[in-house]
């Protein structure tokens, strides 16, 4: 089965020192899991979460703007590919670009990765379901900072969208 690896969210703003606290992921450890998928993989797609650049934006969010150091791949991340798309919606496959590219490449199989796991990588998997694509969540590759509250809603729209962790 032909299977892309999806990297999602790996960026400077969320991994990085200068990073907001509400960010607290364990950096080093996973860089390096998601480091090692990247090396395992044939295909692998990495994905940034761009918010607009606007003023307003900048005082809401303050990080993931658009044309930021702070919105690039994560400086410590193995990049094996020069497939890098960028997402405005929690949903990946939102990019038009990125799903043509799945649909074309004919990849079966979505293994996906990154931040945050009950966030971007839930609705990325999420999309793939309703769209037709088979997409699993790589559990040694992910992390989230979500209280267990949103983890458990999570979790059952994941379990009730057939979506399961390898």
């Amino acid at each position: 089965m032909k299977t892309a690896l999806l990297v999602i969210d790996m960026q400077n703003d969320y991994l990085w020192e200068k990073r907001m606290p509400k960010f607290a992921y364990d950096t080093a450890q996973l860089t390096a899991a998601v480091n090692g998928l990247a090396h395992r993989y044939e295909h692998v797609i990495y994905i940034r979460h761009l918010i607009q650049n606007l003023p307003t934006n900048r005082l809401l969010f303050g990080y993931s703007l658009a044309g930021t150091e702070g919105a690039a791949l994560y400086g410590g991340l193995d990049v094996v590919s020069d497939q890098v798309y960028d997402k405005y919606f929690g949903d990946a496959l939102t990019n038009g670009a990125l799903l043509k590219h799945i649909r074309e490449e004919r990849f079966e199989r979505l293994h996906l990765c990154g931040l945050d796991e009950y966030g971007c990588v839930t609705a990325t998997a999420l999309g793939a379901a309703k769209r037709g694509i088979l997409a699993e969540i790589v559990r040694e590759g992910t992390a989230t900072v979500l209280p267990e509250r949103k983890i458990q809603k999570a979790r059952e729209k994941l379990r009730a969208a057939g979506i399961r962790y390898v």
